[in-house]
C-alpha cells in the first residue's frame, strides 16, 4: 500500500528546520549533506570510510614567518627570510607568516560578510545565481562515503568578484571581496617570487603569468555534523595550484601529511596559512612539496575559511627548473582535465603521478 510522505515543520529558535522521514534535521540555511551522505551510505556501507577522526592528534605549530624581514634593509635578514620561506616548502609544503600586509581588520570584515552570506537560505545560494553560480556543496562526483565532503562554498574566478550582478542583496560583501582578493593577489605573487628566486627564474615570471584573470578565491563553510567519526568536511587532497593562501577561523579541523603520518594544525586567527601546490612541486622538480591535507568534520561546531589560489593561464606550459625532469611538460588546462576525468570515473584525483617521466 502506498503512503505519502508529508514532512513535519518545526520553529525552534526562530531557525526553520523540515524533518525528514530517516529522522534527519536540516536547518534552512544549510545544504542537505545529511541527506545525501545518506543516499550514498545506502550505495555502499561505509564500514571502511571512516575518516578516523576517533583518533587523538597532536596540534602541531606550523613553521612562522615574519614577513618584516622581506622589506629589511639588512640583506643578511632579507635572505634568512627568503631561505625561511624555501625551506618550510621543501620540509612541510606549509608555513604560516604574520606581518603579511592584510590587514586584520579587512581579515575581520571579511569573515564577517562570509558568514552573513551563508546564513542566507539554501535555495537562494543554490539557484539565486549568487557570485557568479559558484556554489556548490558536498560532493557531486563521490561513489562511496568516503570521498563526501561535509562543507559547502562558493568558488568564484577572481575576474567576477567585481560584478555587480552577482551579489543580490549582499551588497555590502562586494567592496570588501574585492579588497581581500587584491591583497591576496599581492600576497601570493610576493610569496611565490621569492620561491622562484630559489630556483634561479626570473623574478618577473610569475606576475606574468599569475593575474586576476587566472585566481580563484573559495570561501569556505563547515556546518556541524552529526556524524563527524565518519565524515571529512573536505577530503583528502593536493591542490592543483602554484599555491594557496588560507585564512581560517578558531575552530580547527585542518590536518596535513608531515613524515608519513596525519598532524593537526593548531589555529591562529593573526596569522595566514600557505601551501605549497601541484603545479610548484612540478616546476621545481620535487624541491617544494605539494602536501595532502584535509579538513576534519565537528560535531559541535561550525567553521569558516577563505582560500585564495594563484593559478595561470589554462594554456601555461609547467615544465622543471632543470633537467633531468621528474615530470612530463604539461599545461595547466591539460592537468585540470586529467584530474576531471580520475574524479569523474575513478572517484578522486591521482595528481601529479599521472605526469611523471
Amino acid at each position: 500500500m502506498y503512503t505519502l510522505f508529508i514532512p513535519k515543520l518545526f520553529f525552534i529558535s526562530h531557525i526553520f528546520l523540515v524533518q525528514f522521514d530517516h529522522n534527519m534535521m536540516i536547518e534552512s540555511w544549510n545544504p542537505p549533506l545529511l541527506h545525501d551522505y545518506s543516499k550514498l551510505s545506502q550505495l555502499q556501507s561505509n564500514r571502511d570510510c571512516s575518516n578516523n577522526g576517533v583518533l587523538m592528534m597532536e596540534e602541531l605549530e606550523l613553521p612562522m614567518i615574519d614577513l618584516n624581514g622581506l622589506k629589511s634593509r639588512d640583506e643578511r635578514e632579507v635572505i634568512r627570510c627568503e631561505n625561511a620561506i624555501a625551506k618550510a616548502s621543501s620540509e612541510w609544503g606549509f608555513f604560516q607568516v604574520v606581518n603579511h600586509g592584510v590587514s586584520l581588520e579587512l581579515l575581520r570584515k571579511m569573515r564577517n560578510e562570509q558568514m552573513k552570506l551563508f546564513k542566507a537560505p539554501f535555495e537562494m545560494k543554490a539557484n539565486c545565481g549568487l557570485l557568479n553560480n559558484s556554489y556548490r556543496w558536498g560532493n557531486s562526483t563521490a561513489t562511496c562515503p568516503k570521498q563526501f565532503n561535509w562543507s559547502e562554498a562558493f568558488h568564484i574566478p577572481v575576474t567576477k568578484i567585481s560584478e555587480n550582478a552577482s551579489y543580490g542583496e549582499f551588497t555590502t560583501l562586494r567592496d570588501v571581496m574585492v579588497e581581500y582578493a587584491t591583497s591576496m593577489q599581492d600576497l601570493a605573487k610576493s610569496l611565490a617570487s621569492v620561491l622562484v628566486k630559489k630556483l634561479d627564474h626570473k623574478d618577473s615570471e610569475i606576475g606574468e603569468i599569475c593575474n586576476e584573470n587566472s585566481c580563484f578565491l573559495r570561501l569556505n563553510h563547515y556546518p556541524s555534523c552529526q556524524l563527524p567519526q565518519e565524515i571529512f568536511g573536505l577530503v583528502p587532497h593536493t591542490d592543483s595550484d602554484f599555491l594557496t593562501i588560507l585564512h581560517q577561523d578558531e575552530v580547527g579541523g585542518l590536518q596535513l601529511m608531515k613524515d608519513s603520518k596525519w598532524v593537526a594544525v593548531k589555529p591562529n586567527q593573526n596569522a595566514l596559512i600557505v601551501n605549497i601546490g601541484d603545479l610548484f612541486q612540478a616546476w621545481s622538480n620535487d624541491v617544494y612539496k605539494s602536501v595532502e591535507h584535509k579538513v576534519m568534520a565537528n560535531g559541535k561546531k561550525e567553521r569558516f575559511s577563505i582560500a585564495y589560489f594563484l593559478c595561470p593561464s589554462y594554456d601555461f606550459k609547467i615544465r622543471s627548473y632543470k633537467e633531468p625532469s621528474i615530470y612530463k611538460k604539461f599545461t595547466f588546462g591539460e592537468y585540470r582535465y586529467q584530474i576531471q576525468q580520475d574524479v569523474k570515473f575513478i572517484g578522486h584525483k591521482v595528481g601529479l603521478s599521472r605526469f611523471l617521466q
